[in-house]
């Protein structure tokens, strides 16, 4: 019978995928897209409510600067997507930024991209998931008043479909991206049209709204206002990277491949962030930091989000202003799972280089690294929990990281082609060179700017944090890789042949005379040891006669040798006799045979063998020690060889080699002639 763990696995997972069924996972650019950019495309629909909300400190008159601070957002866009497009031409294994980084500026840099990644993975999963319980609860009350524990539930599933494989949740992710998309662009669309060919007066629920300054904005205070509102804009430029990370992923041509979703999600972002906010000017939406700015309003008047307030402008109170919410706040759950892809990637790339543990590094069942995908959702849940499920609080910490990462891969970029043009002859394929050099040097400046205005205007707001984690991580990976460089430099082979030991010194661990003992004391004499003894623990005196007892009754062959323990402690003495077994020479070994029972379900393991488990962990600190195991299969272990077989043979006929099935030893003591030399009986 399956365990009741395996039947979990198997219902949220599903059956387990061979390692050939991986190129069937490959993704075309249709399903590409939403996989890997649903998180930039995403981005416009709180990007929007971030440039109106920090505007607002300074006033209703402040909003007059969003479609100059959207254009400024759609600029560093365009580059970023231009330079990334030759990224992916030049580094198309998967490493990205990090690849870039430290393939031309050096592990340290390289590190340094990785960990400022990886933080801002985490929290693309937080904000997304935390604007989309936002824009959800614009429209159900329910939500706005549990948003923490539905933003915590939707972890949980995209979590659950992403572990089923990368393609099941392409597909299932694919429908709602491209239903954003239309929605979306449907909404502005038809808004436009209505006020420029029909003439329409369009206002936004908040257009009457009589709100104050914060405080008083002139001067150089106006300009820290607008660079602020400008960080805050790029949250939209999160995610482009994740193309570059997520290549190999791509079906064939994977660079050209990769390199056209990268400028379809360009194209689409683009028109889409500066469409809602030149919607927003047009409407008169106004959108404020803090409920006390509004002086005047309509009675019982709840601040909704950029794209309801516009839904509700273009088409009224009917059904499509509840499928604008709802596709809005579907597309931003689904956004997160831009950063479900390309964690677990950038994870099994920073595994393979002992930078991380190296579980992060294997596939699981379905084919995807699904230890990283864990890891990702644990992080998330907790700042969604820690910062209640806040976009404004969120936000603050976001960004820092990827326009790092952003700065450091174009630098190692112009490293890259200067390298290639040192040793590069052909003529034009040096233009092309020299024409990719000043994309990504123009790249590098734009986004090494932005990184210092985001740090500048939001490093007292929370940004902190976030570079305080990335120094964590960084220091954390160091440490790391070098414990498994030590640990490679002590196992690493030396010209020196091993020293075989001076003699084997056998030890059978026994607690009562039944078939387990019997089996072990069978298998150590069968290994032919220097001297052989089986050893048990007084813990009471009864028990420990009759085994006596009953060990002279059968005249086994093996000398029985009985430890005191006065407080009845069993693991102790046992080590203690074995460290005197091996004192008198260094060169001698000693092999503990400890029997073991193999139960068939679960909650039997509760029921035996702790004692066993706590000695085997102790002995293998042991120097000169070697333990094995002999088991004994219960029987309700049959039932479950038969489930295996079952199920193998609903699987079909196996396609490897067919193997012999493993003999067991007989559960009774050879005949006393065959016992080898040294066992007359004395004792170590």
């Amino acid at each position: 019978m399956a365990r009741p763990t395996s039947l979990l696995k198997r219902l949220l997972v599903g059956r387990p995928f061979r390692s050939d069924r991986l190129q069937h996972t490959l993704l075309p650019k249709r399903i590409a897209l939403p996989v890997f950019a649903s998180d930039a495309l995403s981005s416009v629909a709180y990007a929007p409510d971030e440039i109106l909300l920090t505007l607002s400190i300074a006033g209703a008159s402040a909003f007059v600067f969003s479609p100059w601070i959207a254009l400024a957002v759609v600029v560093v866009m365009l580059t970023v997507v231009a330079s990334y497009r030759q990224n992916v031409h030049a580094y198309p294994s998967g490493g990205g930024d990090y690849e870039v980084a430290t393939v031309n500026l050096g592990p340290r840099a390289g590190l340094a991209v990785a960990s400022a990644l990886l933080v801002d993975y985490v929290l693309t999963v937080a904000v997304s998931i935390s604007s989309g319980v936002a824009n959800l609860g614009s429209v159900l009350p329910f939500v706005a008043t549990h948003k923490v524990l539905i933003a915590v539930i939707a972890v949980a599933l995209l979590t659950a479909m992403n572990l089923r494989g990368l393609r099941e949740s392409g597909t299932a992710f694919a429908i709602p991206t491209y239903g954003f998309v239309i929605v979306i662009g449907g909404m502005l669309l038809t808004g436009l049209i209505r006020i420029f060919i029909l003439g329409d007066e369009l206002r936004a629920p908040s257009a009457g709204l009589e709100i104050q300054a914060e405080h008083s904005v002139t001067g150089f205070a106006l300009v820290f206002l607008l660079l602020r509102t400008f960080s805050s804009g790029s949250a939209a430029l999160t995610g482009v990277e994740a193309i570059s990370n997520g290549v190999p992923a791509f079906k064939a041509p994977k660079s050209r491949n990769a390199a056209t979703t990268l400028l379809l999600l360009g194209a689409i972002a683009v028109s889409m962030l500066f469409g809602i906010i030149w919607l927003a000017r047009l409407t008169h939406l106004q959108f404020v930091e803090s409920p006390s700015q509004i002086v005047s309003g309509p009675s019982g008047y709840v601040q909704k989000t950029v794209t309801t307030q516009l839904g509700e402008a273009v088409f009224g109170n009917g059904v499509l202003l509840y499928v604008v919410a709802g596709m809005t706040a579907l597309i931003l759950f689904l956004a997160a799972n831009t950063a479900f892809n390309g964690f677990p990637v950038l994870g099994s790339i920073l595994a393979q280089d002992r930078y991380l543990p190296r579980q992060l590094h294997t596939r699981g069942d379905r084919l995807a690294f699904s230890n990283g995908i864990v890891f990702l959702a644990v992080f998330a849940v907790v700042l969604i929990v820690g910062f209640q499920a806040e976009v404004t609080r969120l936000i603050q910490l976001y960004i820092v990281g990827v326009f790092v990462s952003f700065t450091l891969s174009q630098g190692g970029m112009i490293r890259h082609w200067n390298r290639h043009l040192r040793t590069e002859r052909d003529p034009e394929v040096r233009r092309r060179m020299v024409r990719s050099r000043a994309i990504n040097a123009f790249g590098m400046a734009l986004t090494g700017t932005v990184l210092v205005i985001v740090l500048i205007t939001k490093f007292l707001l929370g940004a902190w944090i976030a570079i305080a984690a990335m120094a964590v991580i960084y220091l954390l990976m160091l440490a790391i890789r070098r414990h498994y460089d030590r640990v490679a430099a002590e196992l690493e082979p030396t010209e020196a042949r091993a020293v075989l030991p001076a003699r084997n010194h056998a030890i059978v661990l026994v607690s009562k005379l039944h078939q387990p003992t019997l089996r072990a004391i069978a298998y150590a004499r069968a290994t032919r040891p220097d001297t052989l003894t089986a050893v048990t623990v007084n813990v009471d005196e009864k028990d420990t006669r009759n085994l006596q007892a009953d060990w002279e009754r059968r005249e086994l062959p093996v000398p029985l040798t009985v430890i005191d323990s006065p407080y009845r402690e069993i693991t102790r003495p046992i080590l203690n006799f074995v460290a005197s077994t091996r004192r008198e020479s260094p060169r001698d070994v000693v092999t503990v045979f400890i029997p073991e029972y193999v139960v068939g379900r679960w909650w039997e393991n509760l029921l035996h063998n702790q004692s066993a488990l706590r000695l085997k962990g102790r002995l293998l600190f042991e120097p000169g020690v070697m333990v094995t195991s002999v088991p004994w299969q219960l029987a309700s272990t049959a039932s479950k060889n038969l489930d295996r077989l079952d199920a193998n043979l609903s699987r079909g006929p196996a396609r490897g080699p067919r193997v012999a099935p493993r003999s067991t030893l007989p559960p009774t003591v050879p005949p006393v002639a065959s016992a080898p030399p040294g066992e007359s009986g004395e004792r170590p």
